[in-house]
C-alpha cells in the first residue's frame, strides 16, 4: 500500500511539472521491434533521418495503416501483468509511449483500454482488478501526453480470457490491458 501511495504521488508530481507548451525533443533511440520482418527492414530505417517513433505515429498519403501495420510497433495491442499485479512492466513502456505518441499525434483518435484478469479470484475481485490494470496503462498514457478524453478504461475481468485452460502458459496470457480504438 505504502508503494502505491509513493508511486501515485510520484505520478502526480510528473503530472504537476509537465507544462502546457509542447517542448521539442532531441531525437531518441528508435525502440526495437524484433520481429523477422523488422529485421529485414532495420537498415532502411537506421538510414532514415527521422525518429522512429515519429515514423510510427506518422502517416503520409497512401501510407499503410500504422495500427495495422504487422511491422509497426502500434500493432501490438496488449500490455500484459504478473499475477494479482497492476503496474506496467518496464518491457511494456516502449508500447505504451508509443501508443501515446500516436494519440498524441492524431487528436481525434479514441482508445478503450480493456483490462483484463485471470479466472483465480472472484468474480468481483477480478473486474477490479483489471480495472486497476487499465487505469494504470492510461496513467503511463497520460505521463508521456495523451489526453484524458482520447481514453476510455473498462474492465472485462475474467470474461473475454484469450485461453480457458487451468494454466500458468495459459492464465499469463489472460493477465493483460489491450488496446482497441475506436471504429476497429
Amino acid at each position: 500500500m505504502n508503494k502505491s501511495l509513493v508511486m501515485s504521488v510520484v505520478l502526480v508530481s510528473l503530472l504537476a511539472a509537465c507544462s502546457s507548451k509542447p517542448v521539442k525533443e532531441e531525437p531518441k533511440a528508435a525502440v526495437e521491434d524484433k520481429s523477422p520482418v523488422a529485421a529485414q527492414t532495420a537498415p532502411a530505417q537506421a538510414a532514415s533521418s527521422t525518429d522512429a517513433t515519429t515514423a510510427a505515429v506518422s502517416q503520409p498519403a497512401g501510407a499503410v495503416n500504422p495500427l495495422t501495420d504487422p511491422n509497426n510497433i502500434l500493432s501490438k495491442r496488449n500490455v500484459f501483468f504478473d499475477f494479482d499485479k497492476d503496474e506496467v512492466k518496464a518491457e511494456y513502456r516502449p508500447l505504451v509511449e508509443a501508443h501515446a505518441k500516436y494519440l498524441i499525434a492524431n487528436p481525434n483518435a479514441k482508445v478503450a483500454v480493456q483490462g483484463n484478469a485471470d479466472d483465480r479470484g472472484s468474480r468481483e475481485y477480478n473486474l477490479a482488478l483489471g480495472q486497476r490494470r487499465a487505469a494504470a496503462v492510461k496513467k503511463v498514457l497520460n505521463v508521456y501526453g495523451a489526453s484524458d478524453k482520447q481514453i476510455e478504461t473498462v474492465s472485462y475481468g475474467e470474461e473475454k480470457p484469450r485461453c480457458s485452460e487451468q494454466a500458468e502458459s495459459c492464465w499469463s496470457q489472460n493477465r493483460r490491458a489491450d488496446f482497441v480504438y475506436a471504429g476497429e
